[in-house]
């Protein structure tokens, strides 16, 4: 839903500017270009190296949790062999296992997605400024996600020329 709306906005600016920059079109023409920032962030070398990064991790917690449940699970199967009394001393310990499993899952997934944000985060801005930089430097009037038009030519696509810089600059570090 705060995506629509996101786009929403984003479509309604980009017709208002257009618009308010179309009062000067007689004095020159506008140079608009567009670029897609998801295909850009999917074919970036530094965004998939960061995507495999965080799937290492995620499969070191996945085996961790695995682990965890094994554990509860061997309890369990103990546990049906023993007497009444000892049964419910086992059950104490399990609970301990499944509360300890619990807040496991809550602590990883916290982890996980806020890494996962804090990385996103710092590629999306790296993106948009070399898509600033880039137009700046061809002369752009106006950029816009290509996920907002409705249709451009695609001679006005910049994207690959953004994957390009973006992956040059990531090789030369």
């Amino acid at each position: 839903m705060n995506k629509k709306i996101a786009l929403a906005v984003a479509v309604v600016f980009a017709i208002a500017s257009v618009m308010f920059l179309a009062h000067d079109a007689s004095a020159k023409e506008l140079k608009i270009g567009y670029a897609n920032p998801a295909k850009i962030m999917s074919e970036y070398g530094k965004a998939k190296d960061a995507g495999k990064s965080l799937e290492a991790k995620f499969k070191v917690k996945d085996a961790e949790r695995k682990k965890m449940v094994d554990e509860i699970t061997k309890m369990k199967d103990e546990q049906a062999m023993l007497s009444d009394k000892a049964k419910a001393e086992k059950q104490g310990l399990i609970d301990n296992k499944i509360k300890s499993l619990q807040d496991f899952d809550r602590k990883a997934r916290e982890e996980l997605v806020n890494e996962r944000n804090d990385v996103a985060g710092g590629l999306e801005n790296e993106v948009f400024k070399t898509i600033s930089d880039y137009a700046r430097a061809n002369g752009y009037d106006m950029v816009l996600d290509s996920r907002a038009m409705l249709f451009a030519k695609p001679e006005n696509d910049f994207t690959g020329e953004i994957v390009k810089t973006l992956n040059a600059g990531a090789a030369k570090k």
